[in-house]
């Protein structure tokens, strides 16, 4: 008989007793974990809208609970971009919405409209930044540190398709004195 060069390892079998105590202290392990993780906070809103600084104690508005100042004629308004901040220093957050008519094509026109909550109601438009009768369309939109910045594509004039805007204006709004105050920011240019 040839012995093995492997030792003998006939006493590691895992018996009963042996999985019921691994069980036991993972599960002890695990539930350690939990009671030692730190608390759990607030999740802010996904994507590139919560940017706000502010911490306030009521959510922001939702755009879905209140009816946009948008004429669509028979179809549907949709909320493209939505973002949230404080925005007037009041320690209550604000939503910015930029909202379009559903259309089947072409580039409708945009309008940008801030939304607060409103005591003892929901939530509803306290400015309108970006009338959709100025018919431009919005890019690169934020809400950070109080302000509202986008990028707004228009038309130089109307023999240009709408599908190919040909004017671009960075922008930024600030709350000044009671009221958004609408500056433009460098590298407003032609495309």
């Amino acid at each position: 008989m040839q012995t093995s060069a492997v030792p003998d390892l006939a006493h590691t079998h895992a018996r009963p007793v042996h999985w019921l105590a691994t069980a036991t202290a993972m599960a002890g392990v695990v539930a350690a974990a939990g009671l030692l993780q730190p608390t759990a906070q607030a999740a802010p809103q996904a994507g590139p809208q919560n940017t706000g600084t502010a911490a306030a104690s009521a959510p922001a508005p939702d755009p879905a609970g209140v009816r946009l100042p948008l004429e669509c004629g028979g179809a549907k308004s949709v909320v493209t971009k939505k973002a949230s901040g404080d925005l007037d220093g009041d320690g209550s957050l604000e939503t910015v919405a930029v909202a379009r008519c559903d259309a089947g094509s072409g580039t409708p026109p945009s309008g940008v409209y801030v939304l607060t909550r409103g005591r003892g109601t929901g939530p509803r438009v306290v400015a309108t930044l970006v009338e959709p009768a100025q018919k431009l369309s919005v890019k690169d939109f934020a809400v950070r540190d109080g302000a509202i910045t986008a990028t707004l594509l228009g038309y130089s004039s109307p023999d240009v398709p709408s599908c190919c805007p040909d004017q671009l204006e960075k922008v930024k709004w600030q709350w000044q004195g009671g009221k958004f105050v609408r500056t433009a920011q460098p590298e407003a240019r032609s495309m």
